[in-house]
């Protein structure tokens, strides 16, 4: 995959887009490659270059990248302010549930149906899901749609204001706890130690809900890449973004062995690939 600098805004030139209306709702999603599909979830502030190099790390791995646009300018890297400014507005958008434990955001049935329709479109056995820091608990509620097979919750940081909570209602997760029984699932999530925004609280609140099914990876704060752009140089300090903004870009650090344990994780559920060691 040709090197794009994640330190100006990306063109994102290599992904097509459309505008798709679900459930009465149009939003834009980016789409490239071929085979079965992976929903790919933004961070605050948006299609950062750094979502956009892990999406293609998607797809180059043999997966459609689904890359739905749910706040922020596409492919930007924004200041300081204007990532506070889109964070703000999400905060108090309709279709987030910030600081409601509990309950799920009411954008995560638009992705339920674009998981579905991902699925008819791509085919395969289903679908994967990835969501990162506000969108981190989305791949888990996306689970009441049969067709997500491989749900990934990275540093999942909803509610804000508690943290012990998780961003689902009682009865969502005992269905979504259910069905991974049934059908022998797994959930991965990753985290970084010492991040205040999703802390060890959380890791055991899905823990004890969805017990061995599951899979908490956490990293080091040592494993985090230093060099972050202004948004969160200002406004995240600590480690947290585990696959983009504070993945080290190099063989053998930790954030790629996390990138390349979800690639297989995908690869497993989706086409028939290797079983990854402890799932």
């Amino acid at each position: 995959m040709p090197q794009r600098s994640v330190k100006t805004d990306d063109t994102l030139d290599d992904f097509d887009t459309r505008e798709i209306m679900l459930d009465g709702i149009t939003k834009k999603v980016l789409i490239a490659g071929t085979g079965p599909a992976v929903i790919v979830m933004a961070e605050m502030p948006g299609i950062s270059p750094q979502v956009a190099r892990f999406a293609r790390w998607v797809r180059e791995a043999g997966f459609t990248v689904y890359l739905p646009s749910l706040f922020g300018r596409d492919g930007a890297l924004p200041t300081a302010e204007e990532g506070a400014a889109i964070f703000q507005r999400a905060c108090v958008s309709a279709e987030f549930r910030a600081l409601a434990a509990n309950v799920s955001s009411p954008v995560t049935q638009w992705l339920r149906c674009l998981a579905k329709l991902a699925h008819h479109e791509c085919g395969g056995p289903g679908v994967g899901a990835i969501g990162m820091c506000f969108t981190g608990n989305f791949a888990l509620t996306m689970m009441l749609e049969p067709s997500v097979l491989a749900p990934v919750l990275s540093q999942p940081s909803l509610p804000l204001n508690d943290p012990a909570g998780i961003e689902i209602s009682p009865e969502e997760i005992q269905a979504v706890r259910a069905r991974l029984d049934h059908e022998n699932l797994t959930v991965l999530a990753y985290r970084f130690e010492g991040d205040p925004f999703c802390r060890a609280q959380r890791f055991a609140a899905y823990a004890e809900k969805l017990g061995s099914r599951f899979i908490g990876r956490v990293l080091p704060d040592s494993a985090a890449n230093p060099d972050a752009p202004p948004f969160f140089a200002k406004h995240v300090p600590s480690p947290h973004s585990v696959v983009t903004v504070h993945l080290v870009d190099e063989a053998g650090e930790p954030t790629i062995k996390a990138r390349d344990e979800i690639l297989s994780f995908f690869a497993y559920r989706l086409s028939g690939g290797a079983v990854p060691a402890g799932m």
